[in-house]
């Protein structure tokens, strides 16, 4: 751990690194070759079926994130959350998990860049929220419900962005890049600040699914190509759907750090042991 101004020095530097690099990009327009997924088989009438399937996890996920966040009452809010406000960001992380369920299948069923705006504005929705949430719990609570709506915006604006860049015949997709990767930046830095709950070490492996998730995109033709049965992208969002259900298993088993650790199982659902 380092103390909570080295981190935000930490924080600011990789921030302004960030710009910097995406000022001096060259600008990245959308690849039309992107929408030519490996594995465009369909099944029941559904076309793309295992791209759009496979969304189904990201609906699981989202209702079960909201479900838990939204009955929890008395002592119960209070061992997750010490302030009951920082459940808000966590609550539309979830809602955003469900969103992108929805907007993805709509996505993949056809897939172009009109489309393609619903898959990504509820992922931008988890991403900015996550952030919030992070900022909330080990910077300052004041601070991260009120860049909340901001970040929200921000995120949603990317994608609008490049879009519009799209219809300008100028395509560019550095700030929706950029925001994906200070996502994952951001959370790296956030293990190192002093934390206020147990369970913080599980945003490592959040983290992990999510580049995992990348990696499985990135190789979509070539995973595909091992035997044609499933195909690199359909992975993707199994791997992304395990990123959302590791943040409501650490919510599920985190308590306030000056809880004895032996006392954290008895409430504990078996499914998240």
């Amino acid at each position: 751990m380092i103390s909570k101004k080295t981190g935000l020095t930490v924080l600011a530097v990789g921030t302004i690194l960030l710009v910097v690099i995406g000022f001096f990009l060259p600008r990245i327009p959308q690849p039309l070759s992107y929408h030519a997924f490996a594995d465009s088989r369909g099944c029941l009438g559904i076309s793309n079926f295992g791209d759009v399937v496979s969304n189904v996890p990201f609906a699981i996920v989202g209702l079960w994130g909201i479900a838990f966040l939204l009955r929890l009452k008395g002592n119960e809010l209070h061992e997750r959350f010490i302030d009951r406000g920082e459940r808000l960001p966590y609550l539309i992380f979830f809602v955003g998990m469900l969103l992108t369920a929805f907007g993805s299948s709509y996505y993949h069923l056809h897939p172009d860049n009109a489309r393609l705006v619903w898959d990504r504005i509820p992922m931008t929705i988890a991403f900015m929220s996550l952030i919030s949430a992070l900022i909330a719990e080990r910077i300052n609570l004041r601070a991260g419900l009120w860049l909340l709506p901001f970040l929200l915006l921000v995120g949603m604006g990317s994608v609008l962005q490049w879009y519009w860049t799209e219809l300008q015949g100028v395509g560019d997709l550095r700030l929706y890049g950029a925001i994906q990767a200070y996502s994952v930046v951001f959370l790296l830095i956030m293990l190192c600040f002093p934390p206020r709950y147990t369970r913080g070490r599980d945003l490592l492996v959040v983290a992990g699914f999510y580049v995992m998730a990348k990696l499985l995109e990135t190789f979509d033709r070539q995973i595909f190509g091992l035997g044609h049965v499933v195909s690199g992208h359909t992975l993707k969002h199994l791997a992304a759907a395990l990123a959302g259900y590791w943040v409501l298993r650490m919510l599920v088993r985190r308590r306030p750090v000056s809880v004895d650790a032996g006392s954290r199982l008895a409430s504990m659902s078996p499914l998240m042991r």
